[in-house]
């Protein structure tokens, strides 16, 4: 399976390793497509590839650290 997700992160979450933690202990493969940080907030439009069980299990983590998730739009995505 591969997902296309758009993270926000608030100002407390950007510093976070959250994506790096994400690639380690969970069995995905991520991919990051666009981002941006500013002092108020930071959004990655990420690609996961992964079993789909374990792609919703990493997602779920995410969500419980705060993070916000939203489908990725078709031009969010960039092919590269």
């Amino acid at each position: 399976m591969e997902k296309h997700v758009r993270l926000t992160f608030s100002p407390d979450l950007i510093k976070e390793p959250l994506i790096y933690q994400l690639g380690q202990e969970f069995q995905v493969v991520t991919n990051i497509r666009m981002a941006d940080v500013d002092a108020k907030v930071g959004w990655v439009v990420l690609s996961l590839e992964g079993d789909d069980a374990e792609v919703q299990r990493a997602l779920d983590w995410v969500r419980s650290k705060g993070v916000r998730i939203d489908d990725a739009t078709l031009g969010d995505v960039v092919e590269g």
